[in-house]
C-alpha cells in the first residue's frame, strides 16, 4: 500500500513543483516587464522637461517680429533675430550641400562595391573617430583652413564647419540604411538584368531613401544646434546676410550671446530663440519623415 501511495504522489508533486516554478517565471517576467516599461516612462521625462520649459519660457515673446526683426542692442527692449534664423538655415543648408552628397556617395561604396576593402576600412575608422571629435575641434580646422585662408569670418566658414560635424553621422547612417535593404532585392534585380549601378540606383537607393533621411535629419539637428564651431568661423552679425562671404548670425550663437546678458529682456529672447530653434528641427524632421514615408509606401 504505501508503495502504490508513494506511486500515486508521485505525479502531484511533481505537478506542484512544475506550477511552482512557473508562476516564479511569470512573476519574474511580469517584474522586467514592469521595469522596462518604467524605465522607457523615465527616458521621457528630461525630453518633456525640456519641452516644457522652453515652452513656458519662450512663448511669453514669441510674436511676428521676432522673426522680421533684427537684435535690440543690450539692455533695450523689441525687436527679434530674423537674421539668426536666416544665419542657421543658410549655414545647415551649405553644410547639407557639402556633406550629403559626400556621405551617401562614399556609404554606397562601402556597402556596395568594396564591403570588405581596406579603404572600406579605413573610410569606416576614420567616420566613427570622427564622431567622437568634440566640435570646437571641427570650428578650429575650419577656422584655419577658411577663416585664415579667406581673411574674415564668413557664412561660407560656418557651412564648412558644420559639414565636417554632420559628415560621419550622414555616412554612418546611410551605411546603415543600405545594409537594412535585404539581399533578396539585389538577386532579384540581377536575376533580371541588372547591372549594379542600375541595382543600386533603382532598387536599393529607393528603398534606403526614408532611413537615409532619418540620418540627414539627425545631422541637420546637430548642426542647427552646434555654438562653438560657428562661433569660431561664422562670428555674429546683428544685421542681415547679404553675401556668403559675410560674418553671419544664428540662432545657437544668440542663444549664447543673450543666455550671458545681465538683461531680463535678452534671457527671455534666448529663450524665445531656444524655443524657435526646437520647433524648426521638429518641423524638419517630420517633414521629411512624411514625404518620404510616403513616396516608400
Amino acid at each position: 500500500m504505501a508503495t502504490a501511495s508513494s506511486i500515486m504522489g508521485s505525479p502531484a508533486k511533481t505537478l506542484k513543483a512544475t506550477d511552482s516554478r512557473s508562476r516564479v517565471r511569470i512573476f519574474r517576467n511580469n517584474l522586467w516587464s514592469v521595469l522596462c516599461i518604467g524605465f522607457s516612462f523615465l527616458t521621457l521625462v528630461p525630453l518633456f522637461s525640456i519641452v516644457f520649459l522652453v515652452l513656458q519660457k519662450g512663448l511669453p515673446l514669441l510674436n511676428l517680429q521676432s522673426f522680421t526683426q533684427l537684435p535690440p542692442a543690450p539692455g533695450l527692449t523689441g525687436g527679434g533675430f530674423g537674421n539668426a534664423i536666416q544665419g542657421t538655415v543658410v549655414m545647415v543648408l551649405i553644410a547639407l550641400l557639402l556633406s550629403s552628397p559626400l556621405g551617401v556617395l562614399s556609404a554606397v561604396y562601402v556597402c556596395e562595391y568594396g564591403p570588405s576593402s581596406r579603404l572600406s576600412n579605413i573610410v569606416r575608422f576614420v567616420a566613427k573617430l570622427l564622431t567622437g571629435v568634440p566640435s570646437i575641434i571641427c570650428g578650429v580646422f575650419a577656422f584655419s583652413v577658411v577663416v585664415l585662408s579667406m581673411g574674415t569670418s564668413s557664412a561660407l566658414a560656418g557651412g564648412v564647419a558644420l559639414a565636417v560635424l554632420t559628415l560621419p553621422t550622414i555616412l554612418l547612417t546611410t551605411e546603415q540604411a543600405l545594409l537594412g535593404v535585404p539581399k533578396t532585392l539585389r538577386e532579384a534585380s540581377y536575376g533580371l538584368g541588372a547591372t549594379k549601378f542600375q541595382t543600386i540606383v533603382r532598387v536599393v537607393l529607393p528603398e534606403a531613401i526614408p532611413a537615409i533621411m532619418t540620418g540627414i535629419m539627425l545631422a541637420v539637428a546637430r548642426a542647427a544646434g552646434e555654438t562653438a564651431p560657428v562661433l569660431f568661423t561664422a562670428a555674429f552679425s546683428n544685421y542681415w546676410l547679404k553675401s556668403l562671404m559675410q560674418p553671419a548670425g544664428s540662432l545657437s550663437v544668440l542663444i549664447y550671446n543673450f543666455s550671458t546678458l545681465p538683461y531680463d529682456y535678452q534671457i527671455q529672447m534666448a529663450w524665445t530663440a531656444s524655443l524657435v530653434l526646437v520647433v524648426l528641427v521638429t518641423i524638419s524632421n517630420i517633414t521629411a519623415q512624411v514625404v518620404f514615408g510616403r513616396r516608400k509606401r
